[in-house]
């Protein structure tokens, strides 16, 4: 009896040794402590209504295609939004923050920057991002002490007064008008971003985000702290979402039809979330969370005062160190294995609750580390009684009970011998989109939708494989692929030239299958060839095997002028590869985005025998 009192005693000093080990150093247990976090935070959140005086004018998939006449492709001249502008202070919101860049002056039309400019005479409530650019770069930027009056940056008693940033205003913006901030979203260490800049401290300036930038002008108490922890309301897009075309159009009616007051005293946000931006980030609310919304998040918590506070770190140690005491009395005691379990099981359930709870107090309480080493305490008491009882199988659950590394499986994963750098390759870029996609979706189900689009990915798929291409990514509606990576490829052209004549017969065969869905039911396929970086790309948490470069660009853009042309279009480098196996229909030239030269333009066909 001696031995075992002595035991438990040894026991529980190790554990608690091994438990600051983990909470202090190892977090181990992190992920878990987060994922719960994020679903109490999540849970909380649907509870809570937005602020109603935070608006979004929202550049989405249906204003790109409403304004592409008056406006044509995107980024759109900024003259239009000089006029959403106008027709917006009308109402006199309280703000108008832009949550687009214009650190570049457009240099094809002028014209359309000066009306921009002259909008804004006159303004004082009207706000745009600036770019903190990486430290490395400081010694090439602005001095502080020179820019700090004019970018709102505070000055700090141990400001260095020699010190330079790189920061990227505003250039296409009168420098008069530039009220401006950064709109840093900060990622945790899981990739999930829980954070919002208040302040980035630059050798003792403070550069406030462009939240904090707006809640000062605007009178609230802003804290000078590096960041708050955001307090979420409502679900996904929670914000009152306003889209730009609509407002647009209405503004140019001669008898407009919306409210005249409904923006009077908001805070308006203009953005885009258009499908094509991929301006989406991981939250504790979803894993799509659209980039607009998390800056008015952080707008309205310095607005109304409401960002969430993190507990002391010491607490949960010490809370795991009150667990193991009783844990540890009970044993010592000798009292039934399943009476401490129950017990505990109650404490952990209170625990939980004061911790969902505290959600109303702005409060995270974090204690699930706390209770999952408790419960391995327990357990491992607990298996011990069992294994005393049952003295046959001691050396069995000994090794069984081992420690075992969590890595092991991902290492055997990772070990495919793929270079871990990225690599310049020739290769053969493959786009392809399926055409109005939008207007597809709008008049099905989501259920539908994922059934159409997982029946189409699976056959195209099958025809990228069949053809020797890599499966790169699927991009919401558009499959991307590329030939002559990870394994050299001299034909490479070829076989993504033949890959997309085959991919349209399946889409056919797709078409007859699903019936009447297949008539609104048709892609764009577009193809360039050339050098490009190929290899294991991202973070630390998550990386990928793609491809980047120029030439992943132009086959996208290619890709974009396949509607009402041709199913199928590749670049005249493509067609140079593999022009000896199959034939080409010339469809011209045409001014591609991002380059002086017009691409010429071909659609392939099979070489009649």
């Amino acid at each position: 009896m001696k031995t075992a009192s002595r035991f438990t005693l040894l026991f529980s000093a190790l554990f608690f040794i091994f438990a600051m080990v983990e909470m202090t150093w190892l977090h181990a247990l992190q992920p878990l402590e987060n994922r719960l976090s994020d679903f109490f935070v999540r849970q909380h959140a649907q509870t809570l209504a937005p602020d109603p005086n935070i608006v979004i004018i929202n550049v989405d998939d249906a204003s790109l295609e409403k304004m592409e006449n008056v406006a044509g492709n995107w980024p759109w001249p900024r003259s239009v939004f000089a006029e959403m502008i106008t027709a917006i202070d009308k109402q006199h919101p309280k703000a108008i923050v832009f949550d687009k860049l214009f650190v570049e002056r457009d240099v094809y039309r002028p014209e359309s920057d000066a009306l921009f400019n002259q909008a804004l005479e006159g303004n004082k409530n009207i706000y745009f991002p600036l770019v903190r650019q990486p430290a490395t770069q400081d010694k090439a930027g602005a001095a502080l002490a020179q820019v700090a009056g004019q970018l709102g940056i505070l000055r700090t008693d141990h400001a260095n007064p020699d010190a330079h940033a790189a920061l990227m205003p505003p250039m296409a913006i009168d420098p008069k008008y530039w009220r401006v901030g950064t709109v840093n979203f900060l990622n945790d260490a899981d990739g999930v971003g829980r954070r919002y800049d208040v302040y980035t401290d630059a050798y003792g300036w403070l550069i406030p985000s462009l939240p904090a930038r707006l809640a000062t002008d605007l009178g609230y108490f802003v804290p000078r702290q590096a960041d708050i922890i955001l307090a979420w309301r409502g679900g996904n897009k929670p914000y009152r979402r306003i889209s730009f075309g609509d407002l647009y159009e209405d503004q140019e009616r001669q008898n407009p039809q919306r409210d005249p007051a409904e923006l009077r005293d908001k805070i308006v946000i203009i953005g885009a979330d258009a499908s094509a931006m991929h301006d989406i980030r991981v939250t504790p609310i979803d894993s799509l969370f659209p980039g607009l919304d998390i800056l008015a998040t952080a707008i309205d918590n310095l607005k109304n005062q409401r960002w969430m506070h993190a507990l002391p770190t010491w607490l949960s140690p010490v809370f795991f160190l009150i667990l193991l005491s009783l844990l540890c009395t009970l044993f010592y005691r000798h009292v039934q294995a399943l009476k401490i379990g129950v017990t505990l099981l109650l404490l952990t359930l209170m625990s939980l609750a004061a911790s969902y709870l505290a959600l109303q107090y702005l409060i995270l309480l974090h204690l699930l580390t706390a209770l999952l080493l408790a419960w391995v305490y327990y357990f491992a008491f607990a298996l011990r009684e069992y294994l005393q009882e049952r003295n046959s199988r001691q050396q069995t659950v000994q090794m069984f009970s081992r420690f075992v590394n969590p890595h092991v499986v991902k290492e055997l994963m990772a070990s495919g011998g793929l270079s871990r750098s990225g690599e310049s390759r020739e290769i053969s870029v493959l786009f392809s989109d399926i055409r109005d996609f939008t207007k597809l979706a709008e008049k099905r189900t989501p259920q539908e939708i994922v059934i159409l689009l997982n029946r189409y990915f699976s056959l195209q798929v099958e025809v990228i494989f069949r053809h020797g291409g890599s499966l790169d990514k699927f991009i919401g509606d558009c499959i991307m692929a590329f030939w002559g990576a990870p394994l050299d490829d001299p034909e490479h052209a070829r076989h993504a030239t033949e890959a997309a004549l085959e991919m349209v017969e399946v889409l056919h065969k797709f078409k007859q299958e699903i019936g009447a869905q297949g008539d609104e039911f048709d892609v764009g396929i577009g193809i360039h060839s050339g050098a490009a970086v190929v290899g294991f790309m991202g973070s630390e948490q998550k990386s990928e095997y793609t491809a980047i470069g120029d030439t992943v660009n132009l086959a996208s853009r290619v890709e974009g002028l396949t509607k009402g042309v041709s199913r199928i279009l590749v670049s005249r480098e493509t067609m140079l590869l593999c022009k000896e196996s199959l034939d080409f229909a010339s469809f011209g030239s045409y001014k591609v985005k991002g380059r002086e030269q017009e691409v010429e333009l071909f659609a392939p066909k099979r070489r009649e025998k």
